[in-house]
């Protein structure tokens, strides 16, 4: 099985983390991730097919705002949030403190 690309941060435009975070299903799932660490990917309520869930996973990972594990059949996911801090600082701390 290959391992899920996931981009350095240096690679990462701002453009591109601020669009994967436009999305009110992608800005749920990093809040739920800062709140409760690292998850099973199908273990979250979003209210969206199969295959959306995985696109809105895939968006955010390739914005390199998450990081994907893979152990057996379950894929886990988790916000990385000290990297994301590193290369944009405040910005998870506004995007997170933000009300919608």
């Amino acid at each position: 099985m290959t391992l899920p690309h996931e981009p350095e941060l240096a690679d990462v435009s701002l453009t591109t983390v601020m669009q994967a975070l436009s999305d009110d299903v992608r800005l749920r799932i990093v809040r739920e991730l800062a709140a409760g660490g690292e998850q099973v990917c199908g273990t979250f309520e979003l209210d969206v097919s199969k295959a959306t869930r995985s696109h809105h996973f895939r968006v955010l990972r390739e914005a390199g705002l998450t990081r994907t594990r893979v152990d057996g059949t379950r894929r886990y996911v988790s916000l990385r949030a000290d990297d994301v801090g590193e290369r944009f600082p405040g910005l998870l701390d506004a995007v997170l403190g933000a009300r919608v």
